[in-house]
């Protein structure tokens, strides 16, 4: 074939590889035109899976093809096929019936009657990914010229454009099925919103949208939905119900802390369902209302990363999610607002009609007419700063009370929570000391840390109930200063920290500090031990032999103190009203200094 000619050649083949609809088809127009243009009489295309070790015919060219089953697959030992991807340059082989090194085309050469086989690389790879050859078969022994590799060469180069090409496009038609499939996903999910549905369909939409295992907390129903399972732990069956029940809180908890933390790209989880201890790691959405958290979206790894469009999909999930716990949040927080905003106006004694609380109090399920008591929680500091705790605090509170068959109900203060109760009749309060210590205990764990928990008195009227509030007020405030977290009551303190809460502070140091607060200043300066020494004395009833021997003293010592203390201080305990008021003032310096220290 002359120059001319071939030039021609490659126009034809050009316009018929470019007639093909898909990748076969461009691959079966490649190798026709191959072998018509370049004169071989049969030709095929080969993937090469190196891997497993074969290489598989995805095309022929055979016109004189008679109906029977040829082989598809071949072993690379006996193929030149992975030769010619490893050098990248073609293999020859000028008489098939006598190449000792391809066993397997010497076989099929004399069945099939061809002599002369060509493999060339072909630069290009199939739909799997899997490098590509093409061979060329003559029935008789050809020569093959360094032209007509050329010209071979050329086929191939405009074939692999093609191949290309139509990889490019099969992308891109994945890519908008994908898309249309998101935009669908989106509009199913906002349908779904604006029908009014409930949090768990939704979460099962939203496993299915995302590539990954995914499990959605709802804060403001104290809820976990999980889909696919993470891990072979689990089946289908029994990681939604474990999700649910015994692996719920450790979720909740892990969720928290990794949106607290800053840690939500790469989380450890650590989950415990009673029966076997995992580690998981996990990548946490964080769902928000109005600055509140309201929920998590917990996505599991996968092999995949998320692309572009996965996370287009995510942010459709996150912003269905919140819309729809938005409405729980909303609807809980107007009722905590109402419910609180006359919760206060009662305790802090600003209503002037009775009739006008209870109608009022009745519109918001409460009631002032039967007896009533109030638990009050007071978070921890950390909860506090935290936001949106008493979004689902509220669902646990509910659990426990129904659990202990008390109705009660629940309004939300800044960094706490108000339980009314009927008031416990019973002589020790053991009903009601039981549920502050399970209370305690469960949002112990629940926010890591334990909360302080009060009981007030009993409350008959609308008046009585300002009393107890300052009351809880005051035992908060006092245990907070001593250190005390928990369960607490009047009876872990003493008289005497009442006694200081319910005074005025400014009286009561300044009672301290001109009775004591001279010998205080002067022990806490030089060292000396004249608080002790007189409130041993008095301790012991004035009796300085007594005294003596409870501090390990000789009396003439204890006398020369005390003298010392008439001299420089000029305290007089003669009479038993001096001797009162100076024990009380040591008592009260006791309390006040240990106060002190445990604020700082």
């Amino acid at each position: 074939m002359d120059q001319r000619s071939r030039v021609l050649s490659l126009r034809d083949v050009a316009s018929q590889i470019n007639s093909g609809g898909d990748l076969q088809a461009v691959l079966q127009q490649l190798i026709a035109a191959a072998c018509r243009h370049a004169d071989w009489a049969l030709g095929s295309i080969m993937s090469i899976d190196a891997a497993h070790g074969y290489a598989y015919v995805i095309v022929r060219y055979d016109p004189t093809l008679i109906e029977r089953q040829l082989p598809d697959k071949w072993e690379l030992a006996t193929s030149p096929s992975l030769i010619a991807l490893q050098r990248n340059e073609p293999v020859y082989i000028p008489d098939a019936r006598q190449s000792a090194e391809f066993p397997g085309y010497r076989a099929e050469a004399f069945d099939r009657d061809y002599r002369t086989v060509l493999v060339l690389p072909m630069n290009c790879k199939d739909a799997e990914g899997r490098p590509m050859v093409l061979s060329v078969i003559a029935r008789q022994i050809t020569e093959v010229s360094e032209d007509d590799l050329a010209f071979l060469g050329t086929i191939i180069h405009l074939g692999a454009i093609a191949v290309e090409r139509e990889h490019r496009l099969e992308a891109e038609k994945r890519s908008a099925q994908r898309l249309e499939r998101a935009l669908k996903a989106h509009t199913s999910l906002l349908e779904h919103v604006l029908s009014d549905g409930s949090v768990a369909p939704l979460s099962a939409m939203v496993g299915m949208m995302l590539p990954n295992p995914t499990v959605v907390i709802d804060f403001t129903a104290n809820q976990v939905i999980a889909g696919r399972p993470p891990n072979a732990l689990y089946d289908e069956t029994s990681w939604p119900e474990a999700a649910s029940t015994t692996l719920a809180r450790p979720l909740m908890k892990a969720a928290r802390d990794a949106i607290e933390h800053g840690t939500t790209n790469a989380a450890n989880l650590f989950l415990d369902d009673g029966t076997q201890r995992f580690r998981i790691s996990a990548r946490i959405e964080e769902l928000m209302v109005d600055n509140q958290l309201v929920g998590a979206l917990i996505i599991f790894p996968t092999a995949r990363e998320f692309s572009d469009l996965d996370l287009l999909m995510l942010d459709s999930a996150k912003f269905a999610l919140s819309v729809q716990m938005m409405r729980s949040f909303i609807r809980f927080r107007f009722e905590t607002r109402t419910q609180t905003e006359l919760f206060f106006e009662i305790v802090e004694a600003r209503w002037r009609d009775a009739g006008d609380i209870a109608q009022r109090a009745q519109r918001l399920g409460l009631s002032f007419a039967i007896p009533q008591q109030m638990i009050v929680v007071d978070f921890p500091d950390k909860t506090k700063a935290f936001g949106g705790a008493s979004v689902d605090v509220e669902h646990t509170l509910t659990r426990i009370m129904q659990q202990a068959s008390v109705q009660a109900n629940l309004i939300a203060i800044d960094g706490g929570v108000v339980c009314l109760m009927p008031y416990d009749t019973s002589k020790r309060q053991e009903r009601t000391a039981k549920l502050t210590r399970r209370i305690a205990e469960e949002l112990g764990r629940y926010f890591g840390e334990a909360p302080v928990v009060v009981s007030g008195n009993r409350c008959d009227a609308l008046p009585d109930y300002s009393a107890a509030w300052e009351r809880c007020g005051r035992m908060i405030r006092i245990g907070r200063s001593f250190g005390l977290t928990g369960a607490i009551s009047a009876q872990d303190f003493g008289p005497l920290p009442m006694l200081v809460a319910a005074s005025e502070a400014g009286d009561v140091r300044s009672f301290v500090q001109e009775s004591v607060g001279a010998i205080a200043e002067h022990d806490r300066e030089n060292g000396t031990p004249y608080m002790e020494t007189l409130s041993t004395y008095l301790q012991e009833g004035c009796r300085s032999q007594a005294c003596a021997d409870t501090m390990g003293l000789h009396v003439t010592t204890l006398r020369y103190r005390l003298s010392r203390i008439q001299e420089l201080f000029g305290v007089d305990v003669e009479t038993p009203e001096k001797r009162f008021a100076v024990e009380l003032a040591i008592r009260l310096h006791g309390v006040i200094d240990n106060r002190s220290t445990a604020q700082r």
